[in-house]
C-alpha cells in the first residue's frame, strides 16, 4: 500500500506512517513545507480531518468518523497521498479477542458482555454481503473464537471455563470443561486445541479430548490471546499492568521463550503468509496494529483506538475488532492459512 505524491505541489512529503488507519487513528506525515497555506485544510476523501500537529516538517492528521478509502489531502494545493482507511462493517458488538473468518469469508464476532452478564446474542455471523445475523444466543461471556481444520467453529467462555463447539445452526455442545478462566483458543496442524487460562496456564486438548498442561506463563489481567505461526510455534500475548509487555513463543514441547518485548497491552494476533505477526497493541505510545517481522523488528502497521483483535480474510483484507464494532481494511495481504 504505497503512498504517492501528486504533481505540482509545494509541500515535500518524505514519509507517511503508518500504512493504514481506522477512524480515530492518526497518520504521521514528515517532509518539508507541510504547513504552507491553511493548516486547517486537511481531508480524507471528501471529509475534513483534524490536524493534531502542524509544522513545516511534521503533520499529524486524525481520521474522522465516516471516512472511507480515499486520499489524504493536505492544504489548498491539494497535496494528495493514497491511504488505507478502515470501513465499519458491523457495530453493536462487544468483542474481547480476534474475530474468526472461515474459508468462504464469513466473519464471526462476539458480544461478550461484562463478567456474569447474559446477553441476548453471544455470537454474530457476518456474511460476505455484510449482513449480520445472530448465531449463538445461549452463552454467557463468549470470549475466544477459533476454527478447526474442518471449518467447525469453537468458542470459549470465561464465565464457566468451558470450550464449546458451535453447530452451523448455532447449537452449542461442550467440547472440554475445567479450563479455568478460558480466554484465547487456537488449533495446531494436528487439530489439537490449545486454551489459555488467564490465571497462568495454556492447556492442550487432543482430538480424543485428553487434557494436558502445555505451558505456564505470567498471569494476565485480561486474557491470553493465542495464534500459531511458522514452524508450529504457538504465540501468546497476555496484557499485564506493565506497559512493556511480551509476546511469548512456545515450542512443541511447551518451552516458553520471549519473542518480542515492548508492547503496551498486546491482545489479538494474526500472521500473514510471509511469517509477519500482527498484534493489536501500542508501540511507543501509538495505538493500533503492530507488525513484527520474523526477526523481531516491530513497526506500527495501522493506527486506531480500542482494537482488541484482527483476522485476515480470503480477499486479502484485514478485519479489525474494536470494543464495539468491526472494521475492514483492504491491505492486499494474504493471511497465513490454519496450521
Amino acid at each position: 500500500m504505497a503512498f504517492r505524491k501528486s504533481p505540482g505541489s509545494h509541500a515535500q512529503i518524505e514519509d507517511v506512517s503508518p500504512m493504514a488507519a481506522i477512524p480515530g487513528g492518526e497518520f504521521r506525515i514528515r517532509g518539508k513545507s507541510l504547513n504552507s497555506g491553511d493548516r486547517s485544510l486537511a481531508r480524507i476523501g471528501e471529509m475534513a480531518a483534524h490536524v493534531v500537529v502542524g509544522s513545516d516538517s511534521l503533520m499529524i492528521v486524525r481520521v474522522p468518523e465516516g471516512a472511507r478509502r480515499g486520499e489524504l489531502v493536505l492544504g489548498e494545493n491539494g497535496t494528495a497521498w493514497t491511504c488505507g482507511i478502515g470501513v465499519r462493517i458491523a457495530d453493536g458488538l462487544h468483542p474481547v479477542s480476534n474475530p474468526a473468518v472461515d474459508a468462504s469469508g464469513n466473519i464471526y464476532a462476539t458480544f461478550s458482555g461484562s463478567a456474569g452478564q447474559k446477553t441476548p446474542v453471544s455470537i454474530y455471523r457476518i456474511d460476505t454481503n455484510l449482513h449480520s445475523t445472530p448465531l449463538v444466543t445461549e452463552l454467557m461471556n463468549a470470549t475466544g473464537l477459533a476454527l478447526d481444520q474442518d471449518g467447525a467453529l469453537y468458542v470459549s467462555s470465561r464465565n464457566d471455563g468451558v470450550v464449546y463447539q458451535v453447530a452451523p445452526s448455532g447449537k452449542l455442545s461442550a467440547f472440554v470443561e475445567g479450563m479455568g478462566v478460558a480466554t484465547g483458543i487456537a488449533f495446531d496442524r494436528d487439530d489439537n486445541l490449545y486454551v489459555g487460562d488467564r490465571s497462568g496456564t495454556v492447556f492442550k486438548i487432543s482430538r480424543q479430548r485428553q487434557i494436558y498442561v502445555f505451558a505456564t506463563i505470567e498471569p494476565s489481567i485480561a486474557a491470553y490471546h493465542l495464534a500459531f505461526g511458522p514452524g508450529g510455534y504457538l504465540y501468546v500475548t497476555g496484557p499485564t499492568t506493565s506497559s512493556f509487555d511480551f509476546v511469548y513463543r512456545i515450542d512443541s514441547d511447551g518451552h516458553v521463550t520471549p519473542f518480542y518485548r515492548g508492547l503496551g497491552r498486546p491482545q489479538g494476533m494474526a500472521f500473514d503468509v510471509e511469517g509477519n505477526l500482527y498484534v493489536a497493541a501500542s508501540l511507543g505510545g501509538r495505538r493500533g496494529v503492530v507488525r513484527i517481522t520474523p526477526d523481531a523488528h516491530a513497526d506500527l502497521f495501522l493506527s486506531g483506538p480500542a482494537i482488541v483483535g484482527l483476522a485476515f480474510t480470503p480477499s486479502r483484507s484485514l478485519v479489525l475488532a474494536t470494543a464495539n464494532a468491526l472494521y475492514r481494511v483492504d491491505v492486499n495481504i494474504a493471511g497465513r492459512p490454519l496450521p
